[in-house]
């Protein structure tokens, strides 16, 4: 099968400043990679690149086996969900009152502009599973509105599952969580990629995120590839303390990195 990803020497410049350098990378069927870089790092503009809202300065790019310049990019995204606080907060803006049902059913069809009103039995079944497989299902009827941030970042993970992506991004979805709404989202990621016949794309600085269903990284540093492949090749002390700047130490724990300063004297 074709790579799901293919990024050939992209390049990309705004202003007269580089801001993603030479970057090429590759993500196979099969695989789920974390995308790893400080504040800063380029992250978002390689996130944009791959789903045809940046064009890169030179380069090749092709996704889903497609090559960008050569296909309608609205097809492209079809296939590509995206999962962040930012969407949740769209939803909550224009849709608050839709029922927790409603918005998962609205990924049927990847539907976001029109309240998603007249749900099928089958269209009903399949969200209600895909509810219970976030366990929100009790909350089916609830207006979406009601939800704190990490059950709404549930509720999307669902909508995500209905929609059958081939490739998920996952845009910091647990960016101001406390910790046990961290850890539920983080378990309806982990059911999804069990569950799920979906490649996911998990964008942090947070490596303690990172469960081990996330099985290769690309740790970016203002703008360049500091280090990619097998996740515990990636995320090392040298290269986390290299891509922030400080001395960080990694301990492992059943396939799961965390880190620690080992000392403060970078902030005198």
């Amino acid at each position: 099968m074709a790579p799901l990803i293919e990024l050939d020497h992209i390049n990309f410049s705004r202003n007269g400043q580089n801001i993603l350098q030479d970057i090429s990378w590759r993500v196979e069927s099969g695989q789920n990679w974390a995308l790893i870089g400080a504040n800063g790092s380029g992250k978002t503009t390689l996130l944009n690149i791959i789903t045809g809202y940046l064009w890169p300065s030179s380069g090749h790019v092709r996704v889903l086996g497609q090559e960008y310049g050569h296909v309608d990019l609205r097809e492209i995204r079809k296939a590509i969900g995206w999962v962040s606080v930012s969407l949740g907060d769209w939803f909550f803006s224009h849709h608050g009152d839709n029922t927790v049902l409603q918005v998962v059913a609205s990924g049927r069809d990847s539907s976001i502009g029109v309240p998603y009103r007249n749900i099928s039995d089958d269209t009903k079944n399949d969200a209600t599973k895909a509810l219970e497989a976030v366990r929100m299902a009790d909350k089916a009827e609830r207006a979406y509105r009601l939800l704190s941030q990490g059950e709404r970042q549930r509720v999307l993970l669902a909508r995500a599952y209905m929609a059958s992506f081939r490739l998920l991004i996952l845009d910091e979805p647990c960016t101001g969580l406390d910790i046990p709404s961290r850890e539920m989202v983080l378990d309806s990621i982990e059911r999804l990629a069990h569950e799920g016949q979906i490649a996911l794309l998990y964008v942090t600085h947070h490596v303690e995120e990172l469960r081990n269903i996330f099985s290769h990284g690309l740790l970016l540093d203002h703008g360049r590839i500091l280090q990619q492949g097998r996740l515990d090749h990636v995320i090392t002390n040298q290269t986390l303390s290299d891509a922030f700047g400080m001395p960080i130490e990694v301990q492992w724990d059943h396939g799961r990195p965390w880190v620690k300063v080992i000392h403060s004297t970078y902030f005198h």
